[in-house]
Order: C-alpha cells, then structure tokens, then sequence
C-alpha cells in the first residue's frame, strides 16, 4: 500500500465568517484567542472560516493519510507561504496576511513558495519508496493543479467523487467516508476531466446516498 500524502486546499478569508473572525466583532472563544495574541492552529482557524467543508478535508486527511518517515501526512496550501502543516499555530496577523495574496498561478508570491515546499516535499517522499499525493480541492481550475502537476506529476491524485460537487457536497461526502472508515477511490489529475454535470447529494442515516439534486451550494471552488 503506498504512502499517501494529503493537500488541502485553503478556506476562504473574505466575507462574513472572516469579519466575525478576525474584525473584532466575534465573541466566541476562538475570535477571543486570536484578538488576545493567542495563536491558533491553522486547521483551527481554516475549519471555522470555511465550515463544513475545510472540516470535512481535515477530518477525512486525519483519518487515511499514511506518510513518509519525516513527511508530515496533511499540509495545507497557502497564498504566501507555501505548504503548512494543519497544526501550525497562526495569528491574526498571519491570516490577515493570507487574505492580501491571490492564489494564481501566475502570482509570484503564491507559486514561488508553493514550489519551493513542494519540491521538498517531492524529494523527501521519493526517498521512502511508492507514494502518492492527494489533493483535497478544486481541480476545475488552475489555481492549485497547474503548479502542483508541475513538480508532482503523475502521483498527484483527486477524489473521483469530487467532480460535480460543491464545497457543501464535498465537506459532507468526506465527513461521512471518514466517520464510516471507507476511503474513496482516487484518479490522476493529470488528463482528468476537471467538470463533470451535478454529482448526487451525500444522505444521511445508514450512509447510502441520496440520489437527487444537490441545492446550489457554495460555488467558490476551493
């Protein structure tokens, strides 16, 4: 069985939960750690911002990821830092510093350190043998795979249930496979097909799907 290491992709710091989190308005105990200097994990801190999705990622990425010795399993994409490990502690400085970056391909300040770490990582994970990359994000667009093909290549991997998805859909679909224990089935991204029509929506109760259309959720493809 190989080594799997996951990528998640970042949450989203504009908008309302943002605000609540970072603009002083927020009186719950994660705004008030991060008002008094506190720092916070990153997954922490992401979980919140990006809701069911993000803890979702972070919760399936817990459960499967089997990484090389000195590799940390789950690393998350940043718009200026490169990769992170989900238990790096942030401050509000640090997050407010995420939000001032695009995360494109052509941005140097997002790539270059993008490539840095994952040529690291590469070269790290090909010392221990078989191994595999996964992102946990959208692959509709270039923003992550045009830089991650670039160093990882053919090892880069995707969940096939993600195509036809929304963020709401997918946080869901991977909260319920890492609550029943079942890996889902993964292929290259490398010649995928990036768009697909609308994907079943994840059901509750006994696990099964319920195969009827999922409500516009959230479209913003991270």
């Amino acid at each position: 069985m190989p080594d799997r290491i996951f990528l998640l992709s970042p949450a989203h710091l504009g908008g309302k939960r943002a605000e609540l989190l970072l603009g002083g308005s927020g009186r719950f105990a994660l705004a008030e750690r991060l008002r008094q200097g506190e720092p916070v994990p990153l997954g922490e801190a992401f979980s919140f911002l990006s809701g069911l999705y993000f803890r979702g990622k972070l919760a399936y990425a817990t459960r499967f990821a089997r990484a090389p010795a000195g590799v940390m399993g789950i690393q998350v994409i940043t718009s200026n830092r490169g990769l992170l490990p989900a238990d790096t502690r942030v401050t509000a400085e640090d997050l407010r510093g995420f939000a001032e970056t695009a995360i494109h391909a052509d941005e140097p300040t997002y790539r270059e350190p993008l490539r840095r770490d994952l040529a690291a990582l590469h070269q790290a994970g090909g010392r221990g043998g078989l191994w595999e990359v996964v992102l946990l994000g959208s692959i509709a667009t270039g923003k992550y795979v045009d830089v991650l093909l670039d160093v990882v290549g053919e090892r880069l991997l995707f969940p096939t249930e993600f195509v036809g998805r929304g963020d709401m859909s997918r946080g869901a679909l991977l909260l319920r496979a890492a609550r029943m224990d079942v890996e889902l089935p993964y292929a290259p991204v490398a010649g995928a097909v990036r768009r697909g029509s609308r994907a079943a929506k994840v059901g509750a109760g006994d696990g099964d799907e319920v195969r009827t259309r999922t409500r516009a959720d959230s479209r913003r493809g991270r």
